[in-house]
């Protein structure tokens, strides 16, 4: 026998339904099957086999051609027309030219002669298997490289960004929605991506959908997928991401149309793609994201209550740059290293002043204007004006000199304060004294 090490990639996670109307054979393949999958299950007949699909959802099904009243073509062919997500091995005694012609017009992925070895079986599902998640691999990796992706890591060491992180930590292993507010920029899909890592669905897929970038008219095909004219199903982003997570960006500009499907989807954890008379299960985490308010969303009629309520079970408020002012030069210098690699061109260097400059600057357009003007600046060969700065310590002095932190952290909370240095020394912990001598000795 065969270990289950040899095949444990692809088949560990797999679901697959077994039909044959004998039972030694449906045993045969659930004996052999079962240590090595997430879940089998067996039909005796055509008919059982359609209910199980109407309950269920399953990555492969393996089932035997030669059954009474319906092969196991005319089985496919007609699940193909009710909307038929998984790949399928045949497994048949007579391998004829005309039952290899239907089959491949039927959508079957693999063969397996009777009487075959443990082996046999084994090695089709792990292929049949590879293949599906290539194919969905190479469909979200496509998709991925054409979009503006949000990759990266949630970095900053500031009391506010610790908290959001620690409330991820805690909202990893739960299945419960999550919706992410901020201002533009301030990173919500970031935060998204690192909840997946840390959730235990991290190696499954992770697929991020902006609501305001789809055209409304291809938007459920998008998302639900759809029923091409040969009867094939083209799987929405529902269901490329089973298993993993859905993350919904801008989910205040969503049609109308799309919110009542969508709340369907969130209660049954069910889709229906377009065309489709099958409704498929899902196994997913919904993660959502929004810089609008949605409570005056719904007020003002542009957002259904029973969805606003049913996604905004916990949310996650991502703080703005200025908030979080002691992040700001830990992420100029990573995106000074990342855009000198990526660009292949280096030379450019952060200095004490532009540092400076860089903490007492407001940031309304938060992390994204930050990673924007180093990449700019990076092209360009030097800061714009307003950052520039002909300071003489430069690297990691700059960055981590406590003279220099103590400056820029106390010059910043004196911006807070607009200038006043008794409320600014309240704040800091310190005596007025202590801001007046530190001042003038940085020439203010």
């Amino acid at each position: 026998m065969t270990t289950s090490d040899e095949y444990g990639g692809p088949l560990s996670g797999a679901s697959i339904l077994v039909i044959d109307d004998e039972p030694g054979m449906r045993n045969f393949l659930k004996k052999i099957l079962e240590p090595r999958v997430k879940r089998v299950e067996q039909a005796a007949s055509s008919a059982e086999a359609t209910q199980k699909l109407d309950e269920a959802h399953f990555d492969l099904v393996i089932v035997d051609n030669i059954m009474p009243g319906m092969t196991g073509l005319e089985w496919v062919t007609e699940q193909q027309r009710l909307g038929f997500f998984a790949d399928t091995i045949l497994m048949t005694a007579y391998a004829d030219l005309e039952t290899a012609i239907a089959a491949l017009r039927a959508g079957v992925s693999d063969f397996v002669l009777k009487p075959f070895r443990a082996n046999q079986i084994l090695g089709a599902v792990a292929r049949t298997l590879d293949r599906k998640y290539l194919r969905r691999d190479n469909t979200l990796l496509r998709r991925e490289l054409l979009s503006d992706a949000g990759h990266g890591q949630l970095l900053g060491k500031s009391e506010a960004l610790s908290a959001v992180r620690a409330l991820l930590h805690k909202l990893a292993p739960l299945p419960t929605p999550v919706l992410f507010t901020g201002a533009s920029g301030t990173g919500k899909e970031l935060a998204a991506r690192h909840l997946h890592k840390l959730s235990d669905r991290a190696e499954k897929p992770f697929v991020a959908v902006n609501c305001a970038a789809i055209a409304p008219d291809r938007i459920a095909a998008e998302l639900f997928g759809v029923v091409e004219e040969n009867d094939r199903l083209r799987p929405g982003l529902l269901l490329l991401a089973d298993g993993g997570t859905l993350f919904l960006d801008e989910v205040a500009q969503m049609p109308e149309q799309l919110q009542a499907a969508l709340l369907r989807v969130l209660e049954d954890q069910r889709v229906r793609p377009v065309g489709a008379e099958r409704e498929l299960m899902l196994n997913l985490r919904f993660l959502f994201a929004t810089n609008a308010d949605l409570e005056q969303a719904v007020a003002d009629g542009r957002f259904r209550a029973d969805l606003y309520h049913r996604i905004n079970v916990l949310e996650v408020a991502l703080p703005p740059l200025r908030d979080r002012s002691e992040d700001i030069v830990e992420l100029a210098a990573l995106f000074l290293d990342q855009f000198a690699v990526t660009l292949g061109m280096s030379g450019l260097e952060l200095n004490d002043e532009t540092l400076l400059k860089m903490r007492r600057y407001d940031w309304p357009g938060n992390v994204r204007e930050l990673k924007n003007l180093i990449e700019r600046s990076v092209i360009l060969g030097a800061f714009p004006e307003e950052f520039a700065g002909g300071g003489s310590i430069t690297g990691a002095q700059a960055i981590e000199n406590l003279e220099l932190v103590t400056q820029r952290h106390i010059l910043h909370v004196l911006d807070l304060c607009k200038g006043n240095r008794a409320e600014a020394a309240r704040r800091l912990g310190v005596s007025r004294k202590t801001v007046d001598r530190k001042v003038a000795s940085w020439g203010g």
